[in-house]
């Protein structure tokens, strides 16, 4: 009995030393927290990709779902927070039915490659106004050389 508490004490000891310096290995290099008040700047999009978000914009403040369904590729993802992904234009426009309203995208950060492209941003209920959430949106070049969206993701700030 002595043997399996010795054993015991030693392998909690282990887990107590072991996991923060496992974690600390595998966890990368520290990143500075910027304080709520200091928003990430935007950043310009090249003119191919920032008309993605142009006609986001204009499709959501228009409440036309059909308008912004056609901005997915056919087999898209939205993934909105709090529900299951929809699949699909159709899924994506009866999602969108009766949603919209004001809208401002900023872009945070992007980048492309071949067909292949992505786009961080923030958005407001207009133009100059605090961040209300942040998005992420994956791309992929359609046949006729247009940017669709595969998958918008999106959360609010609170």
């Amino acid at each position: 009995m002595r043997g399996v508490r010795s054993l015991s004490v030693l392998t909690a000891a282990t887990v107590l030393f072991a996991v923060p310096a496992a974690t600390a290995l595998f966890a990368g290099p520290a990143v500075a927290q910027r304080p709520e008040s200091q928003p990430l700047p935007s950043i310009e999009l090249p003119a191919e990709l920032q008309r993605v978000l142009t006609d986001y914009e204009a499709a959501w403040t228009a409440r036309d779902a059909a308008g912004l369904a056609a901005l997915f590729a056919p087999d898209a993802f939205v993934m909105a927070p709090g529900m299951p992904p929809r699949r699909g234009r159709d899924a994506i426009e009866a999602y969108y039915t009766g949603k919209g309203g004001p809208l401002s995208l900023r872009a945070l950060a992007y980048g492309a490659e071949g067909d292949i492209g992505w786009i961080i941003g923030g958005y407001s209920g207009g133009e100059g106004m605090p961040d209300g959430g942040k998005f992420s949106l994956t791309l992929r070049r359609g046949d006729d050389g247009r940017w669709l969206i595969v998958t918008d993701m999106d959360n609010g700030n609170r």
